[in-house]
């Protein structure tokens, strides 16, 4: 399965990509992810971008582009792909139905003040970039990542001006992307929910997966 997942930053994408990698057994790509490891390797490149992110601004379709096709090239995306954070203009949705064939697009709809509450809580792993929230999605020792073992951070762009910027962006040039899947007929939507295990439910029953 070719999946996308949609949704404002902080709508919980993260948390449930990896619930469906568990189920599915295929690889989430996540553009966030791409980018953060050009700006780690500290090329010129990386600088730009990071210069981009900070204004809470989105990274040139090009740009992007080239990072999802170099990763689409790895044999473990074979059988399928979780796109987390992409396609995020109507011109990367294009491009990418030229690339392969999306079979659906997971839209998680969150008020904008409920995204502005969670992201003052949420943590990232630094080393292999999972993600957790102090209420919602807590590690088991706090600050600490269970996977690895690593102190979590919270990340620049999860600032409240930051992630305001994020939104404008977001309802501006991201949101048009629902009517292009839907006029395809692969778009679901699920209403975030307070709980977490209510949403993963709601998940569950829209791709017909057990999470």
């Amino acid at each position: 399965m070719n999946l996308v997942l949609l949704g404002a930053p902080g709508a919980g994408k993260g948390t449930q990509a990896e619930k469906i990698r568990k189920a599915l057994d295929i690889p989430v790509l996540s553009t966030g992810n791409l980018l953060r490891q050009a700006i780690a390797a500290g090329t010129e490149l990386g600088k730009k971008v990071e210069s981009i992110i900070d204004g809470g601004n989105l990274v040139p379709d090009e740009l992007v582009f080239g990072l999802v096709a170099e990763r689409l090239r790895e044999p473990d995306c074979a059988r399928g792909v979780i796109f987390d954070g992409f396609p995020r203009t109507i011109h990367q949705a294009e491009a990418l139905d030229k690339a392969l064939a999306v079979d659906v697009v997971l839209d998680l709809e969150v008020p904008d003040d409920v995204i502005l509450h969670r992201m003052s809580g949420r943590r990232i792993c630094p080393n292999c970039q999972a993600s957790y929230h102090v209420v919602d999605n807590p590690p088991r020792v706090e600050g600490v990542c269970d996977k690895c073992g690593a102190a979590l951070t919270i990340r620049h762009d999860d600032q409240p001006e930051t992630v305001k910027a994020r939104l404008e962006v977001y309802h501006k040039q991201t949101e048009p992307i629902k009517e292009y899947y839907r006029a395809q007929g692969k778009l679901r939507t699920v209403q975030g929910q307070p709980r977490l295990s209510d949403t993963v439910r709601l998940v569950s029953e829209a791709l017909g997966v057990a999470l």
